[in-house]
């Protein structure tokens, strides 16, 4: 059965708000590393691939279900933070507001009684709540660490590990 046109709709309006904070962290990135923190510009680059990952699965689900992907505008990010914390302080905020979109799109999905694409957005439940976990973590480790450039040095190393594996979505 294909996806319905309100279903469609609100996929498309997910896509691009998922875009959106691919732009906006690669933004964050950009401005990390102007500040030297190569590690803190690492995780956020890191952030940004997750986000592509996201929509396109949005995307291709969209597509699988027969529905017509419409591309819109990408809003053009904030590009300057004060600092790392008030980076974080906007990733937790963000974040807190993805989860609204998706938890709104998941009750769409229910009431359109549309258990595929239900199901299928349970991974994304789940990785909201992964995400707003691991960015008030970093906001609390870096507001920890504000005053201690030892501290930083040792987070942004830590940051700088990190790799992108590709999420199996669904």
């Amino acid at each position: 059965m294909a996806i319905s046109a309100k279903m469609a709709k609100a996929f498309n309006d997910q896509i691009n708000a998922e875009f959106y904070s691919a732009y906006l962290y690669l933004a964050m990135s950009c401005q990390a590393d102007d500040l030297q923190l190569k590690g803190v510009a690492n995780w956020f680059y890191i952030q940004y691939q997750e986000e592509i990952a996201h929509g396109m699965g949005l995307l291709n689900y969209l597509q699988e279900r027969g529905g017509r992907v419409i591309l819109g505008a990408i809003e053009a990010p904030r590009t300057e933070w004060t600092d790392v914390v008030a980076m974080y302080e906007q990733t937790c905020e963000h974040e807190a507001y993805v989860t609204s979109l998706i938890n709104n799109l998941k009750s769409l999905a229910d009431s359109e009684k549309d258990y595929a694409a239900s199901h299928f957005l349970d991974w994304y439940v789940k990785e909201q709540v992964e995400e707003e976990a691991t960015a008030a973590e970093l906001l609390g480790e870096f507001k920890m660490a504000k005053d201690n450039p030892s501290a930083t040095l040792l987070l942004t190393r830590e940051l700088g590990t990190r790799v992108f594996n590709a999420p199996v979505i669904g």
